[in-house]
């Protein structure tokens, strides 16, 4: 019986730096046949685009080896989406090494590992690790569990306090299922700040959970692959909140909103734009491409909070059109409020 094939499962908030990650493996894969399963959030498969930009195959081998789930939250969606995308991959097992699922931002990790306890799956294929990638400056400015010294004297004060909103339970469980943690965007904090920050992520996960402060353009994927950890059997080890549920439910105020449009724009001016846009609304993250005047190349802008990184990834295919695509993903976000802000601008 061919041994089965070893699966990373990607997981974090918006913004931490998983896409990112996995382009740098993709590209420094030592000869791997890596497939790649992105649980895209929106209609427009972002991500996906992305990732085959990286060109590290042929055009036939990038649509088969980079898959994108866009129906929603990958762990709401196992059995429709999930199962039988695995099944498909599982039939070409002979010519991969490895595959790697990056998770939306807002999926829980355990609904998704328990699939692999399936019988079709588990005997072709084991989850070797989950990578739980955190952003180092968010952590250290609370934007996740609040302000770290504050929550930890509040907890030893008074337990009645501890009300984990929908988000930071979802951060929680992803701490629990890890067996790797990546600590992101470190070049943003003093020495102290990061060491602190550090300090306390390392007290909320399991002593063997190693912490590694990086960019995750600049790891070394031997690092990320090779754990033989098979987590579908260790999930008594990796509590979540949701243990108690058969199913989980998802804040339902939390959407995501698309929007494309054929202007060109400065990345400037349209950046100054959306941070206007970030304080008046509920905006957790912000992804897409850019058409920008007198450039063959294509913008791809990501934005998280009013932080926003852009570069050019290729050219403008003639077949397609020079469009501005931009996914939000937020809470109670409203197409009507982005369209008046960015089509008036």
């Amino acid at each position: 019986m061919a041994a089965k094939i070893p699966v990373t499962v990607i997981t974090g908030f918006l913004g931490a730096g998983k896409t990112t990650l996995i382009r740098h493996l993709l590209t420094q894969n030592n000869n791997r046949k890596i497939a790649v399963l992105v649980n895209e959030f929106g209609e427009v498969g972002i991500d996906g685009e992305i990732l085959k930009s990286c060109q590290v195959c042929d055009e036939d081998e990038a649509e088969q080896n980079i898959v994108e789930l866009s129906n929603g939250c990958l762990c709401c969606t196992v059995q429709e989406e999930f199962y039988p995308t695995m099944q498909q991959l599982l039939e070409r097992q002979s010519r991969l090494d490895s595959i790697v699922i990056e998770t939306s931002g807002l999926a829980l990790p355990k609904p998704l590992v328990k699939a692999f306890r399936w019988h079709d799956i588990r005997n072709n294929a084991t989850v070797d690790s989950v990578v739980t990638i955190v952003d180092a400056q968010a952590l250290a400015a609370g934007t996740l569990v609040g302000d770290i010294t504050a929550v930890e004297a509040q907890r030893k004060a008074d337990p009645n306090l501890d009300h984990e909103t929908p988000i930071e339970e979802l951060f929680e469980d992803q701490l629990a299922c890890a067996d790797l943690i990546l600590l992101t965007k470190i070049d943003l904090l003093d020495p102290e700040t990061l060491q602190k920050v550090q300090t306390w992520l390392q007290q909320q996960v399991r002593p063997e959970v190693k912490i590694i402060p990086c960019q995750t353009d600049t790891i070394n994927p031997e690092i990320l692959l090779g754990f033989n950890a098979a987590v579908e059997e260790d999930l008594a080890n990796r509590p979540s909140h949701h243990d108690h549920e058969e199913d989980h439910e998802h804040d339902d105020e939390i959407n995501s909103i698309e929007w494309s449009c054929d202007r060109e724009f400065e990345s400037k001016p349209l950046i100054n734009q959306l941070k206007k846009l970030v304080a008046t609304a509920e905006i957790y993250r912000i992804k897409g491409f850019v058409a920008v005047p007198n450039k063959s190349m294509r913008l791809v802008l990501q934005g998280v909070g009013d932080r926003f990184d852009t570069f050019f990834d290729r050219p403008w295919q003639p077949q397609e059109p020079r469009q501005t695509r931009l996914i939000f993903i937020g809470r109670d976000l409203k197409k009507t409020d982005i369209e008046a802000a960015l089509e008036t601008h």
